[in-house]
Order: structure tokens, then C-alpha cells, then sequence
């Protein structure tokens, strides 16, 4: 497993500032807000969808994944090199990416169950929000497996 080190200066020299919960929350809510209303704009939010592009019959998302893909690396890249730390307080950090039995037996049961039922994590809440209530039965199916791998991740 891999550990973490809290660092308590910034870059320039400075102690990390505390960050804000308040301020965090409202932008985790925004942020939300904003990812669920691309993934409603974009279609994502329909099983049938996404089961169209898992079966190489429509490519669509494949343009929405890779332009958020494409967003998200610039960000990352440059963020840092502008800003000597995040807006909202703390430390940029860095985590080592580990490829364990765990992991990797977590990415194939999520791949599974996203190629049966065509739902991912992000576009279930959100088809909720957006009316799409059937998808309770996989926002049930997420809680419950995010649960057990919780109670087994502590033994």
C-alpha cells in the first residue's frame, strides 16, 4: 500500500493554509453540479446509450470522454505552475499509483458491471437528479458494493 506524506509547507516557502469546509462543500456542489449537467447535455446518463458505445455502435462519448480526458490533463499540468497552491487551501500533492490485487480485482468487477447494465457512478446520480428514477437500482447496487469494500478494506 502506498503511504502519504501531509507536507506543511507550500512551494514558495509558506505554511499550508487550512482549508475552508464551507468553501469546500460549495464548490464540491458546484463541481457536481456542473459534471452532471455535461453528463445529461452529452447523453451519458442513458444505459442505452452507453451500452451503444461498449458495443462500438456509437462513438459519441468516446468525443466526451476524451475532451474531459483533455481538460483534465492541461489542468493538472498547468495548475500547479501557475499557482503555488490550490485556491481553496492545503498542498498540491502527488500519490503514487499502485497496481495491487485489490485494484485491479476492483476495475474488473466496475468494467463488468458497467458493460451489464451500461451505468457508471457519475451518470446514475446524475440521471437521478434528471428523473431517470430506475437508476436507483444501480445507485443501490453501487452504495452496497462501495459498503462492502469498505468493511473489507479494514481487515
Amino acid at each position: 500500500m502506498a503511504s502519504t506524506i501531509i507536507p506543511t509547507l507550500t512551494r514558495d516557502g509558506q505554511r499550508v493554509s487550512p482549508v475552508q469546509p464551507l468553501a469546500l462543500l460549495a464548490t464540491a456542489l458546484l463541481a457536481g453540479v456542473l459534471f452532471g449537467a455535461g453528463l445529461a447535455y452529452s447523453t451519458m446518463i442513458r444505459p442505452e446509450v452507453v451500452l451503444s458505445f461498449l458495443r462500438f455502435e456509437d462513438f459519441g462519448l468516446m468525443l466526451v470522454m476524451g475532451g474531459g480526458v483533455a481538460v483534465a490533463m492541461v489542468a493538472y499540468q498547468v495548475a500547479p505552475k501557475f499557482l503555488t497552491r490550490p485556491l481553496l487551501g492545503g498542498v498540491f500533492g502527488i500519490r503514487a499509483a499502485v497496481a495491487d490485487r485489490p485494484t485491479i480485482v476492483g476495475a474488473a468487477v466496475f468494467g463488468i458491471g458497467w458493460g451489464l447494465c451500461g451505468v457508471c457512478p457519475g451518470p446514475a446520480i446524475a440521471g437521478l437528479g434528471a428523473g431517470s428514477y430506475e437508476l436507483g437500482w444501480a445507485v443501490a447496487g453501487i452504495a452496497i458494493g462501495a459498503l462492502l469494500q469498505g468493511m473489507t478494506a479494514r481487515r
